[in-house]
């Protein structure tokens, strides 16, 4: 508060004198008087019953009940929130004062900053809003866009049987009331003919009342005479004109022609589905960034892209033509111009780019491609490449274009101005004779010491002509002289570069690619393991050449490891010839002579040949090496056997059995008497052997069985029972002592004989399938089905259980009872046999064929499966398919399978092949049903 100067003159006068008191201020309120109000302070007093002297205020019934309302503000619990408390104001009788006005400004002022803060958001979800909204209920034109698109596949005769529309207007517009005219009269035009001109129009026709006081010309023309026929001519004349340009004359259609309709329709078409304000945005934008920084080429690009997506061409080749001119030597913008335009005008447009910028080889390549004649690519390559000699892409284009003799030329020339391209060195090389070919590429070394495919071109060239010998050195050479100019030599590379040269017929290349490089690089202890990997990466890309040259290089360094003899036995068994074989399991056997199983492949090898002295010829060298080998012996016998030579058979099985008695030796010795049909012999054997090999279950199984053939019941059952008690544990001795059993008509034996086997060997899912088969043979199904559940409890995973479950059910049934045994045993051959039964059982031919091939796919050895698949295509494939089922059964060589092995393990086929085996076995099955 400011004192006055009056203030500080006179010392008794107080300065507060005179200065308007401050706000709130109550006098006597600092020595605890009390503030009061006097009647002038709240105005004249009133009785109630005086007439209002308010002359503006409301009508009295409104006030009333205004001040009625107010009485009755609603102060209720029910009325009250936590947040906004009351939903009427609680002070709303107060008196409005600054206070309140500076508050609510306040208040205002943050509820609009609020609002600015929300505003993005706000504007966002309304537009997302608005936008499905048009999604939901678009408008009628974007419902038949697309049915404007198809109208360009409409036919002209389709056009053409569009009926016409009915008239759907009301009856008023339908109906107009047509327009009076007043004739004019003849004499009128008459007198007009003669060049009079007439300054008032005659009170007696119709005009006078239409248009008063006006001057009508008279018609001046050259002829004095009215021919009113030829004007009738005349105007049928223009009127049969204006008729046959819209209708026709025989149908009345209109008359449009359908294919420039279509084509308008198709260019009203927006190319563009996008928003148009985005639009609008683009383009506004880009022609920001063009005016700021005009020497920028991708804004020119961007801008005449955006014109094109719209639809615009025009506008587009403007804008880029414009950048041209701003930008001549940007490449990028003469090639999208150039694209851009149609051809005629490309050419000229790249040739003005190609005079700016001579020295760009896509300029020059864009301007050949616009060519259409060869002879006119030529002439443009060999313009660029006056200006550009030293552009690799522009000689090889330029060399595609030519003859073999002037592309030598080219060529030659090319090498000269890009002395480091390998590709054009080696292109002038392959057209060269042999001579030049070789100074070919020693040029070719000089220049580019340090590339590899030259060295193996030369190698390939060498080869070619017959010069094998030189092809090792040069190989050689070549890592050297790599290595010397500091290159790495990358194994994977030159393996590369060794399968390439496979592929062109390279063999030697090849070999010594691998000899040269195999070695590079790999620890000793490691050699074996990388080795046997390339040999195997090399055979699973095709290259058995590599492969090959891989194994004898390993063989070279490790000759006395018989796996990698087996490996590459194995590659020459299944890629080779049988010479090349035989060739090798010669050198395998000489370096291996312990090794059985080489010695036993090259016997098969001249057996399957039919050089049968050659395989005695093998053995008897293999029991040179191998004095007592059961499994040459065996080899041996089988040898004589397959080839009916009994009597020596039983020479060698006699000599096995003194020098060599194993039980694998006793049970062939058996096996041939019983095949011969000398029963006795063959049981004398059996008793010998069950005397040394007591705890060899075959030996007691092979007696029980003779036993059973002889008709020697018992004594086969006491064979059975003696060899249980010695080999508990054989499953399959358990099921034959069953079915004897159950032979005799002692089920409830052969149902003990079970249980007890189950006891013995607990989860065995072979027991179990007895069972249920044993239940189901005696007719009780349900029985059956309470032992296959118990069986499917003890061996969830079990295939073969599931598998015959499958075909337990009803046929309705199956399908989920096959899907539960997919997820149970997914894997297993049995279900994927089973499953392929049910599909033919459905006739659903293709998948059945599919899941015939997965089954022997997932396990080639069961021969069950071999055998449904070929009588499926037995009745239902091709002689093709039957072939191939067989071809690839007998390289299968299955040797497992319930029906395989009841017929190929019976004594009277005991000679037979895999391929004779699998006719007799398809032709047993029964088709699914």
């Amino acid at each position: 508060m400011s004192v006055p100067p009056q203030a500080f003159v006179n010392k008794n006068k107080k300065h507060f004198l005179g200065i308007p008191a401050p706000l709130g201020y109550v006098a006597g309120v600092g020595r605890g008087a009390t503030g009061f109000t006097t009647r002038s302070d709240i105005g004249p007093a009133r009785d109630a019953n005086d007439v209002s002297d308010d002359r503006h205020a409301p009508p009295a019934a409104k006030r009333k009940k205004t001040e009625e309302e107010d009485d009755d503000e609603d102060l209720n619990d029910s009325n009250y929130d936590e947040f906004s408390g009351y939903s009427g104001s609680l002070f709303s009788k107060d008196p409005y004062d600054k206070d309140d006005a500076e508050a609510d400004a306040i208040y205002e002022s943050i509820d609009k900053r609020m609002d600015e803060k929300r505003k993005e958001y706000r504007e966002k979800r309304l537009k997302e809003d608005l936008e499905r909204y048009r999604q939901e209920r678009p408008k009628i034109q974007q419902q038949f866009s697309d049915l404007k698109r198809e109208l360009k596949v409409v036919t002209e005769e389709e056009w053409a049987a569009i009926p016409e529309v009915g008239d759907a207007r009301n009856r008023k517009q339908r109906n107009p009331r047509a327009e009076k005219f007043t004739p004019l009269p003849d004499s009128v035009l008459s007198r007009n003919l003669g060049g009079e001109s007439s300054s008032s129009i005659d009170p007696g026709s119709g005009l006078a009342s239409m248009m008063p006081g006006v001057t009508t010309p008279g018609m001046l023309t050259p002829s004095g005479d009215l021919d009113l026929r030829k004007i009738g001519q005349a105007r049928n004349t223009l009127m049969t004109v204006k008729l046959s340009q819209v209708s026709d004359s025989v149908t009345g259609q209109t008359v449009v022609d359908p294919k420039g309709y279509l084509t308008d329709l198709q260019s009203m078409i927006p190319t563009y589905g996008g928003d148009i304000n985005d639009i609008k945005k683009a383009r506004l934008l880009l022609k920001s960034v063009r005016e700021t920084n005009p020497n920028h080429p991708p804004a020119w690009i961007a801008s005449a892209r955006l014109e094109e997506v719209t639809g615009k061409v025009q506008s587009a080749r403007n804008l880029i033509m414009k950048g041209c001119e701003v930008n001549p030597s940007s490449e990028e913008l003469w090639l999208e111009a150039a694209r851009l335009q149609p051809p005629d005008t490309a050419r000229a447009v790249i040739a003005h780019a190609a005079r700016n910028l001579p020295h760009s080889v896509r300029i020059w390549v864009k301007a050949a491609e616009l060519e259409q004649e060869t002879k006119s690519k030529r002439r443009v390559y060999r313009k660029a490449l006056e200006h550009i000699p030293n552009s690799v892409r522009l000689w090889k284009a330029a060399v595609e274009l030519e003859n073999p003799e002037d592309a030598r030329i080219l060529l030659s020339r090319a090498v000269e101005c890009c002395p480091t391209s390998v590709e054009l060195w080696l292109a002038l090389a392959r057209l060269e004779t042999y001579e030049n070919a070789r100074k070919v590429l020693n040029k070719a070394r000089e220049n580019i010491p340090t590339d590899r495919q030259i060295w193996v071109t030369a190698a390939k060239l060498e080869e070619a002509h017959g010069n094998t010998h030189m092809v090792e050195k040069i190989i050689d050479r070549a890592i050297t002289s790599l290595s010397a100019n500091g290159v790495e030599i990358n194994r994977e590379h030159w393996f590369k570069e060794a399968m390439e040269a496979e592929k062109s017929g390279a063999v030697h290349t090849c070999q010594a690619i691998i000899r040269a490089v195999i070695g590079h690089g790999i620890d000793p202890e490691d050699q074996k393991h990388t080795w046997m990997e390339d040999a195997d990466a090399c055979a699973n890309e095709g290259a058995y050449e590599c492969a090959r040259a891989v194994y004898g290089y390993a063989l070279s360094v490790f000759p006395s490891k018989k796996s990698i003899w087996l490996r590459a036995a194995y590659l020459e068994k299944q890629r080779g010839t049988r010479a090349s074989l035989e060739a090798l399991l010669q050198r395998a056997v000489a370096h291996c002579p312990k090794s059985e199983v080489l010695w036993l492949m090259g016997a098969k090898s001249k057996w399957l040949a039919g050089d049968v002295p050659a395989a005695r010829g093998i053995l008897s060298l293999a029991f040179q090496a191998n004095p007592n080998s059961e499994e040459i012996w065996l080899a041996a016998v089988k040898l004589e056997s397959e080839n009916k030579e009994y009597d020596r058979a039983r020479r060698l099985l006699a000599k096995a059995r003194a020098s060599a008695p194993t039980p694998r030796v006793m049970i062939k010795s058996a096996k041939l008497e019983w095949a011969l049909n000398n029963l006795d012999e063959a049981l004398n054997l059996l008793d010998e052997a069950i005397k040394v090999f007591g705890d060899y279950a075959k030996l007691h199984m092979m007696k029980g069985q003779i036993e059973e053939q002889m008709n020697r019941d018992d004594d086969a059952h006491n064979t059975y029972t003696q060899g249980l008690k010695k080999c508990a544990t054989s499953v399959p001795m358990w099921i034959l002592l069953s079915r004897l059993e159950e032979k005799l008509k002692h089920v409830t034996k052969a149902r003990s004989v079970l249980e007890k086997a189950r006891l013995r060997n607990p989860k065995n899912p072979e027991l179990w399938l007895e069972s249920v088969r044993l239940e189901r043979r005696n007719g009780s199904a349900e029985i059956a089905n309470a032992v296959m559940a118990k069986a499917l409890q003890e061996c969830p995973n079990a295939g073969r259980l599931w598998a015959e479950a499958i075909f337990m059910e009803s046929r309705p049934q199956r399908k989920t009872k096959s899907v539960d045994a997919l997820k149970k045993c997914e894997h297993d051959a049995h279900v994927l046999l089973a499953v392929s039964q049910l599909f033919w059982s459905e006739r659903k031919l293709n998948k059945c064929r599919e899941w015939f091939n997965r089954t022997v796919k997932i396990d080639p050895d069961l021969g069950d499966a071999w055998a449904f698949f070929y009588k499926f295509e037995l009745l239902h494939g091709t002689e093709q398919q039957q072939e191939d089922v067989r071809a690839r059964c007998k390289a299968a060589e299955p040797h497992h399978g319930e029906n395989w092995c009841r017929h190929a393990k019976d004594i009277a086929n005991w000679c037979f092949s895999t391929e004779q085996v699998l006719l007799l076995v398809a032709k047993d099955l029964p088709v699914p049903t």
